[in-house]
């Protein structure tokens, strides 16, 4: 396998690994401690975001949903009504998950509530929703891919990249999300 074949498959392309080391160079540096967890037994309702809300964070809601977790998923700069990509379908199907009945939902068209949790899939993701969110001390917002082992603070958009990569990029959402739903059960009062 070449080397480009394999950075494809695993990071869907060298733009996602280079955005992934710097990523995880600042996780190392300790500047992503504001996008931590620190109170979770005041999660009511996960929310999964991301840039288009039809691929990563649809998956990720899926995934909770299967597990119990009450969940949901916006995307910054999306379509309300916008479906899923076949390539994100299949790869779902894969899974054993159906993303054919996700629509995306714009940040703007989604309802805020106490307690609620928003996970980022990257960290501009992140800071962008510290910045429209500012002033509000009633919501948390985390990284995804901290719950990754080894952590992966930042997951590529599979979006128009290869099957490889769709099927390592929702198996590292499925194992984020399964580990995020153990540390709040955790918190339970």
């Amino acid at each position: 396998m070449s080397i480009r074949v394999a950075t494809a498959a695993r990071y869907g392309s060298w733009r996602g690994a280079v955005r992934l080391l710097l990523a995880r160079l600042a996780l190392r540096c300790g500047l992503l401690r504001a996008f931590r967890l620190r109170h979770p037994q005041r999660v009511r309702r996960v929310v999964f975001v991301c840039l288009g809300n039809i691929c990563r964070s649809a998956y990720a809601q899926c995934v909770a949903a299967g597990i119990g977790m009450p969940a949901a998923s916006i995307g910054l700069a999306t379509c309300t009504g916008a479906l899923s990509p076949a390539a994100a379908v299949h790869a779902a199907l894969r899974c054993g998950a159906d993303l054919t009945m996700h629509r995306a939902t714009d940040m703007r068209d989604f309802g805020i509530l106490p307690g609620d949790l928003f996970i980022a899939m990257e960290i501009r993701q992140a800071r962008e929703l510290r910045r429209r969110l500012a002033g509000r001390n009633d919501i948390q917002i985390a990284l995804l891919g901290l719950w990754c082992t080894p952590a992966t603070p930042h997951l590529h958009d599979p979006y128009t990249l290869s099957d490889a990569y769709f099927d390592h990029c929702f198996a590292r959402l499925h194992q984020a999300v399964h580990a995020l739903h153990h540390t709040l059960k955790q918190s339970a009062p």
